[in-house]
């Protein structure tokens, strides 16, 4: 199978699937739109079925991968335990031929004999420090895994993990789990360890592999102690299933815990957007609300009646001038009473009332600074699920267009996790921790890119951004202010967006929840071909 054969395959399938945008992005290259024209053909061309097995045929081993795994660091100190339960005999031979030619030992269990993981501690306890890698019969080593592992543990790593991808019957590669970095809030949620990493021995570790599932509680247990775990990005097991992620459990909070937030809300004219937006503060459940409007020169007559009757617990700041949506918060930040700031825009319509429950508990945590909501169009596609910074060279909406029930990529959509950056079209953070990194730059950032600035300085300073999906409120996204499409606003988000990539570095810098071999010109998780 050629790679030109594969490639037309792809932008085949690509025109097959939506022949509109496949044709305009084409449009787009033609007159020298390279980015726009790159940012929708992206995706088309990665969720074609042949996506992966073109990239398969430019792949090559990565600086971490031996060719010769008898040559360097030695090998036996990683033990591999395989779990044959219910597996057929070939499965288990292929997997046994594997190890052996990664030079790796193998403890067969699931037999009569030795059940589970901890029924093999006397034998492994009698190697002294080794390096456990649970498995399951059928999966097998990419070449080089073995080396690759031993050149991470030689750097003082605690628990190491690598990519994955799955292996038919055939023996052909697919569905390909290219990794972030540690995410801890992920893995609460989506076992993405187990079956793909070697953890170090340890009494706790061998007695928690009791039972059913052995592997993933020894994993658990090894997660429990882990400083600091290391992922390979580097496609180094193939393997014959996956633990799926499931949906996320309800979050309970008690709203007794929970202090003040202060709502802030800028607008200007558009009634009926901002009428939607506080009826939905009114409903929203919550113990104790501050909220501000800031007001940037509303002149529409029945705007300013209806500023005007707000009731009590609802307090105006006039703000007239250029928008600037970093000073209107700031603005407001200074004057709020609240232990938490909601930063919330006009063109917000809220959806259950427990979204500022979730958010607030979440902001209430040690680890985290800045939490964002999933925002839906109100088509019901996502708007916003999270920001991936080095995309288009800046940084954009993660899984953007995507319906909430879609599998997208691995249903990293649906699951809380750390991010990188979240928008401030809804974004809660601690009122002392937004001060302390200075809040929202006004000179540099004035209209885009705050939120990414801000959550950056914050994840600096070790507070981390968290993407919460079961806050999930509609976007009209742009609706009240324009798309800065005219051309002084063209030229401010060029300028702000060459502010991004000057004080941060988006154009190079690799965000460590996407993944080198995932698109940079894509916001869907799509191959890089």
């Amino acid at each position: 199978m050629s790679r030109w054969w594969l490639s037309m395959r792809v932008h085949g399938d690509a025109l097959l699937s939506a022949p509109l945008a496949y044709l305009t992005a084409a449009w787009w290259r033609i007159i020298g739109k390279r980015v726009r024209a790159r940012a929708q053909m992206a995706p088309l061309l990665g969720r074609s079925k042949h996506a992966y097995l073109l990239w398969l045929m430019t792949e090559s081993p990565g600086t971490s991968v031996s060719e010769d795994p008898e040559t360097g660091a030695d090998t036996a100190s990683i033990i591999a335990l395989i779990d044959i339960a219910g597996k057929a005999q070939p499965l288990i031979d292929q997997t046994l031929a594997s190890l052996a030619a990664e030079r790796i030992e193998a403890i067969v269990v699931g037999s009569a004999d030795l059940p589970d993981a901890s029924a093999a501690a006397t034998a492994i306890h009698r190697r002294g420090k080794v390096w456990l890698m649970p498995m399951v019969a059928g999966d097998t080593l990419h070449k080089g895994a073995a080396r690759a592992y031993q050149n991470a543990c030689s750097d003082g790593a605690d628990l190491i993990y690598a990519d994955d991808d799955i292996v038919n019957g055939q023996g052909l590669r697919h569905s390909p789990h290219f990794k972030p970095d540690w995410n801890a809030e992920l893995f609460r949620h989506f076992d993405y360890l187990t079956g793909a990493c070697i953890i170090p021995n340890s009494p706790d570790v061998l007695a928690s592999g009791t039972g059913p599932g052995w592997a993933s509680r020894m994993i658990a247990t090894a997660v429990g102690t882990a400083k600091a775990p290391v992922h390979i990005p580097e496609i180094l097991h193939h393997r014959r299933g996956r633990i799926l992620p499931a949906p996320p459990p309800a979050l309970a909070v008690k709203s007794s815990t929970l202090p003040t937030v202060t709502v802030i809300v800028p607008t200007r004219n558009r009634v009926d957007l901002l009428r939607t937006c506080l009826t939905g503060l009114e409903r929203t459940d919550y113990p104790e609300l501050e909220i501000i409007v800031v007001d940037n020169g509303s002149d529409d007559p029945a705007t300013l009646a209806y500023l005007d009757a707000l009731p009590g617990n609802m307090r105006v700041l006039h703000q007239p001038g250029p928008f600037n949506f970093s000073a209107l918060n700031n603005r407001a930040a200074k004057c709020a009473q609240g232990q938490i700031l909601c930063l919330l825009n006009n063109d917000i319509e809220i959806m259950a009332p427990d979204w500022l429950k979730i958010m607030a508990a979440q902001a209430l945590r040690d680890d985290v600074g800045a939490v964002g909501a999933r925002l839906l169009y109100p088509d019901g596609r996502i708007q916003h699920a999270g920001v991936v910074t080095g995309v288009g060279g800046g940084a954009a909406h993660a899984h953007r267009l995507l319906h909430p029930h879609d599998e997208g990529y691995f249903r990293r959509h649906a699951l809380p996790q750390f991010v990188s950056a979240v928008t401030a079209a809804c974004l809660v953070v601690q009122r002392e921790r937004f001060a302390a990194v200075g809040g929202l730059n006004e000179t540099h950032f004035a209209v885009a890119f705050n939120d990414v600035d801000l959550c950056l300085r914050l994840n600096q300073r070790g507070w981390q951004t968290l993407y919460e999906p079961r806050a999930t409120l509609v976007h009209h996204e742009s609706v009240s202010r324009g798309l800065d499409r005219d051309p002084v606003g063209a030229a401010r988000l060029a300028g702000e967006l060459a502010a991004l990539k000057a004080v941060w570095g988006t154009e190079n810098r690799r965000d460590p929840f996407h993944h080198p071999q995932l698109s940079r010109h894509s916001e869907h998780f799509v191959v890089q071909i």
